[in-house]
């Protein structure tokens, strides 16, 4: 499987991904096995409070977390570094 061979390359790297239904996905490839690859995505999934100040301190910020998409790899079309 040609496909699986090129996501293992291209493990720790960014990359884009196209889809057989002509969606465009970028991120980091994070895992690879036969079936899936699993896509680390600039997209956020929400703000997520955090203390500035430790668990006893004043004051607020804000970070997102990534979102982990998986995707089959028989649906893959094309995959490029960017």
């Amino acid at each position: 499987m040609e496909i699986y061979h090129n996501c293992m390359r291209c493990m720790n790297r960014r990359v884009r991904v196209l889809t057989r239904d002509g969606r465009i996905h970028e991120g980091t490839i994070v895992r690879v096995d036969r079936d899936n690859v699993y896509l680390d995505t600039d997209r956020r999934d929400g703000p997520v409070t955090i203390s500035a100040y430790g668990p006893y301190g004043y004051g607020y910020g804000f970070r997102g977390r990534n979102t982990i998409l998986t995707l089959s790899l028989f649906t893959l079309l094309a995959i490029a570094l960017i």
